[in-house]
């Protein structure tokens, strides 16, 4: 398996960096999509990215070659007309491309004909709302000439005169970037854990009476049952191979293993990894999580708390915070993003915990300050980003305290989006259906669906525009399939021709939409896209060509299938996962960044897809627990290799009761519920040809069935609520 290269990056102040260059060539260069120097590029640098640990190198520089990985980047500079991003751009007397994603604009780039490196310079995009500068670089395909290679990368202010000599070892100022590789079509990913291969492919022999309905019924359960016991397997080696790498003095971990190993953040560790190691361990080691995990969310609430309960960035080799002062900007990113990616998740399983203790907490907090004046109130930020975020967990944060306080705060951001002139189709001029913006999209349609219940007149006031937006994006939002580009302009229905892996996410509020107003064009959107996958989509056919791109993907497809269940969809995802987990590596990490956490998040659904809910007490990797359910019964099967005794515990319908809302809506970041009982029905169980039920009251089932097997046996019973 390839591994991952984390390059150095370092953000730097206005400053300029001088490089010895190659002469020019003796060969006329060509270049489109950018200026191309002969010198060092004039005006102030804001910021460097220089390949240092590569082992490529020409003309005595490290590179970055995009046959190899794919550099993506995140700036945290504020996006504005006449900046410009310029490119060490490699070329040996031949051209070179490569395709560049610049604040969601697509920007192909050919240059070459000379011998050496020279650089590349590129208008950086303006953005009204963005608060960074996110790029991508990767191969321009079907481009006819050889992949760019490229040794350094400049933000440059040319309007601005160089005022400060700056170095390498220059203090560091706010910057988010990592390479991974780029996948090889049609070959396998090495298997990080050979031995375990011989458990999850194995066969049980073949029923040696004829064959039934319910004798096939048990065999996709079995199988099931050892898809479930890979992903649990390695979700449990996944926190492992983080663990180790954790801060040894406050046990954090870091951001990820390259550059930032120093550095706790909200808005990734805090948001992208450690809650997956939580939601694992919950599930696989009740000791690590009811211990050391639970002590770090203390350790975290103690150690980065900055203003209030909201934490800052924390580093490692100081034992303090990462910046000197405080902003309150980067406060309200770091805190919304924890709340949204990771907080919520878990209390979407968990219910009532120290970790929606925390939620709480943050969000009353970010409210608490928020500074920016608007005709419905103040609010924290006009970042779009954040702002669905806050949407996305006020919302639910409503229903899950009853408190009218969050539902007010939400409906400031839903008037400013949907009633003033932030409008995301009649006012944008780009929109973004990747992680930045899809937030908003959902963010908006969980207001619509609170309204819609609590506040009938914002939803008489919300019901045009919402429409108006969703309308819009299918209108000119999706390809053929259904799948949805990655960014749009919806003023001209112009798109930058690349799939978006988070298509899945916005349609979570096409779908809610139609349970709030039974518009039928919105489930057959559904419908649609969700028959459309197949081979066709295999693979990596996103802009984010990261493991975290097929994770995204696939969760997407499985929260809108667990409503609408299309059975081509469930052959994809079948595919998919497979392509996700082959980017483990042996040590349990994915590609050594906070988008690791991910992986584990998906491969967690997808188990309890497989498992239709059900879990088991103590776990082990060698018991395998798979459920599937048809005709009104739920066929189990439970196996194990040596004596094992325990429980079997059985999902419960968690919208309703841990967060208290009157319809299970499709929203990011939730678990699906699979099949359910309920505390006061009666459930018949019945094992194979016995013939004679046992019946168990719903309350005993969440407390979990007891089980003993024997090693090698094979446990299939039948569950069935009875009328």
């Amino acid at each position: 398996m390839n591994l991952p290269r984390i390059c150095v990056l370092t953000l730097l102040s206005l400053g300029t960096l001088r490089a010895a260059l190659p002469a020019p060539a003796t060969s006329a260069p060509s270049t489109s999509g950018g200026e191309l120097l002969p010198g060092d590029p004039p005006g102030a640098m804001l910021a460097w990215a220089r390949c240092q640990n590569s082992p490529q190198t020409y003309a005595g520089r490290p590179y970055w070659w995009l046959g190899d990985v794919q550099l993506r980047g995140l700036i945290d500079w504020p996006p504005r007309a006449g900046l410009q991003l310029a490119l060490l751009w490699g070329s040996k007397n031949d051209p070179r491309t490569a395709r560049l994603i610049l604040n969601g604009q697509e920007i192909p780039l050919r240059a070459g004909g000379y011998d050496g490196f020279r650089w590349l310079c590129v208008p950086v995009p303006s953005h009204p709302t963005r608060p960074d500068i996110e790029l991508t670089l990767s191969v321009a395909a079907g481009s006819g000439a050889r992949e760019a290679f490229l040794a350094e990368l400049r933000l440059l202010d040319p309007s601005a005169a160089a005022t400060v000599s700056t170095a390498p070892g220059s203090a560091a100022h706010r910057f988010r970037v990592q390479t991974t590789p780029v996948p090889a079509p049609g070959q396998p990913g090495q298997e990080a854990f050979p031995s375990m291969r011989a458990l999850w492919d194995r066969e049980p022999p073949a029923p040696a009476a004829p064959a039934t309905s319910s004798a096939a019924a048990f065999r996709r359960a079995e199988q099931n049952a050892r898809l479930a016991a890979e992903a649990f397997y390695r979700c449990r080696q996944y926190v492992d191979g983080w663990l180790a790498h954790a801060d040894p003095v406050t046990g954090l971990i870091p951001r990820n293993l390259g550059e930032h190993r120093d550095l706790w953040n909200g808005r990734d560790a805090g948001a992208d990894n450690y809650p997956f190691m939580v939601l694992t361990c919950a599930l696989t080691d009740r000791p690590l999580f009811e211990g050391r995990l639970l002590d770090l969310l203390r350790t975290e609430e103690r150690v980065t708390r900055r203003l209030d309960r909201l934490g800052d960035q924390f580093r490692f080799s100081t034992q303090t915070f990462a910046y000197e002062t405080v902003d309150f900007e980067r406060l309200v990113f770091d805190n919304a993003e924890y709340v949204k990616d990771g907080l919520i998740p878990l209390t979407e399983w968990l219910g009532p915990s120290p970790w929606s203790d925390r939620m709480i907490g943050l969000i009353e907090d970010i409210w608490k300050h928020a500074p920016i004046e608007t005709p419905a109130g103040r609010i924290p930020t006009r970042v779009l980003e954040v702002n669905g975020d806050l949407l996305q967990a006020c919302s639910r944060l409503y229903w899950f305290t009853g408190e009218e306080k969050y539902l007010d705060w939400a409906i400031r951001l839903g008037d400013l989006y949907l009633l003033g002139d932030q409008h995301p189709t009649r006012h944008f001029t780009q929109l973004r259906f990747s992680d930045h913006d899809c937030e908003i999209i959902n963010g908006l349609s969980e207001l619509y669906f609170a309204v819609s219940h609590a506040r009938p007149d914002k939803r008489r006031a919300y019901q045009a525009p919402i429409r108006e937006m969703f309308d819009r994006i299918l209108e000119v939002g999706r390809n053929p399939d259904g799948l949805l580009w990655h960014t749009v302009n919806p003023q001209t229905g112009a798109h930058n021709g690349q799939l978006c892996d988070t298509w899945g996410y916005n349609y979570n509020g096409v779908y809610t939409v139609f349970l709030v107003d039974g518009i039928a064009a919105y489930r057959d959107a559904v419908r649609h896209v969700l028959a459309r996958l197949g081979p066709k989509y295999h693979g990596r056919p996103w802009a984010d060509r990261s493991q975290d791109g097929i994770a995204d993907a696939v969760e997407g497809a499985l929260n809108l299938y667990n409503r609408e269940p299309v059975p081509a969809a469930a052959a994809w995802m079948d595919h998919q996962m497979r392509e996700l987990w082959a980017c483990q590596q042996p040590d349990g990490t994915i590609e050594r960044w906070h988008g690791d956490g991910n992986f584990a998040r998906t491969s967690l659904m997808y188990a309890l897809w497989k498992t239709q809910g059900l879990s088991i007490e103590p776990w082990r990797p060698d018991v395998r627990v798979g459920a599937v359910f048809e005709d009104g019964r739920l066929f189990l099967s439970l196996a194990a290799d040596e004596a094992w005794s325990g429980r079997i515990k059985f999902d419960q319908p968690r919208h309703r009761e841990f967060l208290r809302l009157p319809v299970d809506y499709p929203r990011i970041n939730q678990f699906p519920e699979w099949f359910v009982v309920e505390a006061g029905r009666t459930y018949a169980l019945e094992a194979v040809g016995s013939g004679e039920p046992r019946f168990l009251s719903g309350a005993e089932l969440r407390e979990g069935l007891a089980c003993t097997l024997e090693p090698g046996q094979i446990w299939q019973q039948t569950l069935r609520e009875q009328p």
